[in-house]
């Protein structure tokens, strides 16, 4: 089922909305920011130059950087009477990142959020558990709207408060969960304790989840749990929020709103753009924006296109999981490593569980790489011996998959802290 007759649209008509809207957007900056006008005038470059979609390899690039020097609201091309509501980063690299919309933005962001719920087969007749953080951060409030907007009940419960929440999900009965995956899975080990027939009593048929790149394998094994079907959403504030892409019921490759969101795939270090089914760092133009209209924005998540057909009749490129990102790949001794890739590996390893911490540090001139990876609560019990073959056969996969010899320690169950939004999977102790 589609929720808007576009997303079924043959290509051309899809492109003509697109150009007909990146040819408004292109002319809204170029007037009313100094930023894009000096950034175009630099390149001898007007927005009527722009006459195809092929053209915005011409554009300029927009990054992170860019938003925070223009902190907090240099970048908005409304004033702020216009603006209805302001979202921001955590900022705990430097100055937080500031987006704002107006009713007309809101109104994008829940018509995308809308079709993430109807592509994972929600109804008005559905109870939507929303764990996903309220506030600043986008992911609660970006879900809210959308279960709203289809006519779903909405139960905003946040993060946290594990206890509370199983709770609530059980007796409102619940049937979609949006949340991270790995909060996903720390619920499911928070109820287990109560017992296999507690657990009987959840109504959970479908599950929308987001905010961190995560393995197959962590995805399978929240699927498993729960019993339910997966659906992955991508989204960055900077763009819009959670409702950029999500998956369908026939595919993991994510249907992307390209009638508001324009990709591209480029080369992180030359920026040069990718063909089709190539990974490399993920573009974004927003056609549709007021506040904060952003032109060719470097998210930084590592990803590849796709414009195959999909049986659900969604024509919309897709794109694939997020692999990692730019900032987040730790090179060890000049091997580039996702942490992602490394989970991967853990997923299909015997004995031990989905929550794991890399910690890179220096051993001398060389980097060195500790992995903790807690075990299943059943191994605990078991003999010396086959802890170390679980070791070793962890650390053997790692060398051989991802060429990087790092020292796997085994660590109890429920030793690892438990993340209540992000999973923190990286520490590095280099920097």
């Amino acid at each position: 089922m589609l929720w808007n007759e576009i997303e079924g649209a043959p290509r051309e008509k899809i492109e003509e909305v697109q150009l007909a809207r990146l040819q408004e957007t292109l002319k809204r900056v170029y007037e009313l920011t100094s930023f894009y006008k000096e950034k175009f005038d630099e390149l001898e470059l007007t927005p009527s130059d722009i006459t195809s979609l092929k053209d915005i390899e011409k554009l300029p690039f927009t990054k992170k950087q860019d938003l925070r020097n223009h902190y907090p609201f240099g970048l908005f091309t409304v004033p702020m009477s216009e603006v209805v509501r302001i979202h921001s980063s955590s900022g705990t690299t430097g100055k937080p990142t500031v987006v704002g919309y107006t009713k007309h933005d809101m109104d994008v962001w829940n018509e995308v959020m809308a079709r993430v719920f109807t592509m994972a087969g929600a109804t008005a007749d559905d109870v939507v558990h929303n764990a996903y953080g309220y506030g600043l951060f986008t992911g609660g409030l970006g879900f809210h709207n959308g279960a709203e907007t289809i006519g779903a009940t909405t139960v905003p419960v946040s993060s946290g408060f594990t206890d509370r929440q199983i709770l609530l999900m059980k007796d409102f009965n619940a049937t979609i969960l949006a949340a991270t995956p790995s909060f996903a899975l720390h619920m499911y080990e928070a109820a287990k304790k109560t017992g296999n027939d507690y657990l009987k009593d959840f109504k959970l048929k479908a599950g929308v989840f987001g905010a961190e790149p995560t393995s197959d394998g962590l995805k399978e094994e929240v699927s498993r749990v729960w019993g339910i079907d997966y659906h992955e959403v991508y989204g960055l504030s900077e763009i819009i929020g959670p409702g950029v892409s999500s998956s369908c019921k026939h595919s993991k490759l994510l249907h992307i709103n390209e009638d508001h969101f324009y990709p591209e795939i480029v080369d992180h270090k030359t920026g040069e753009v990718l063909a089709d089914g190539e990974r490399g760092e993920l573009v974004i133009t927003s056609l549709t924006k007021q506040a904060l209209p952003i032109i060719r924005y470097r998210t930084g998540d590592i990803t590849s296109l796709h414009r195959s057909p999909c049986e659900c009749g969604r024509t919309l490129v897709r794109m694939e999981s997020i692999v990692g990102r730019v900032d987040d790949m730790i090179i060890v001794n000049g091997v580039n490593v996702y942490p992602s890739q490394v989970e991967h590996v853990i997923a299909n390893a015997e004995g031990v569980t989905l929550n794991y911490q890399i910690i890179a540090d220096k051993k001398g001139h060389l980097d060195k790489i500790d992995i903790l990876v807690e075990v299943s609560e059943d191994v605990m019990s078991d003999s010396i011996p086959e802890m170390e073959k679980i070791k070793k056969d962890i650390q053997q996969s790692l060398a051989n998959n991802l060429y990087i010899n790092a020292n796997v320690k085994l660590v109890e169950p429920r030793t690892i802290e438990r993340s209540m939004g992000k999973a923190v999977r990286v520490i590095d102790k280099r920097v």
